[in-house]
């Protein structure tokens, strides 16, 4: 049987889990991770799993977004453009990965400035919130979040 998985050191899934070794922990989906997964918590040195490389991957995204210019370049734009798509290639989680290029077909990146930046991704991670199952986020609030701090100051 044959993955839809790919892996980028050219070692297919079902070979690696023949040889015994784990499969890809971001390739898995959580829940039959979690079914397989050692109750001790684990090092931090740890490879991430499907959820931690998610939860990281949006935080370096939104933060990215947040700082992208107010008024970018036309240059600024294309490599903004270069870099989603590239990102959308690469992404280890390949189910994601092929989500969000059905997704960005379907709505492509605003690369126009800071706000629209922002406001795109933040609707893209809606877009998999709303797949997950979990809260959606206000993104009229995504540059409070991700660059100004809280209005209540708990940022400070």
């Amino acid at each position: 049987m044959m993955s839809s998985h790919r892996q980028y050191d050219d070692e297919p899934h079902e070979a690696v889990a023949s040889m015994g070794r784990k499969v890809c922990r971001v390739c898995d989906d959580f829940k039959s991770w979690r079914k397989n997964k050692n109750e001790e918590p684990r090092s931090p040195s740890c490879p991430l799993d499907r959820e931690e490389l998610g939860r990281n991957t949006w935080s370096f995204i939104h933060t990215m977004a947040a700082y992208y210019p107010r008024k970018p370049t036309e240059q600024q734009q294309c490599e903004m453009k270069q870099f989603i798509e590239s990102f959308s290639k690469f992404y280890p989680c390949v189910d994601c990965a092929e989500d969000l290029r059905k997704n960005i077909k379907l709505n492509p990146p605003k690369v126009g400035g800071r706000v629209d930046l922002s406001r795109w991704f933040c609707e893209q991670h809606n877009i998999v919130n709303l797949k997950l199952g979990k809260q959606q986020f206000d993104c009229s609030k995504v540059l409070e979040r991700w660059k100004n701090g809280w209005k209540d100051g708990s940022c400070d």
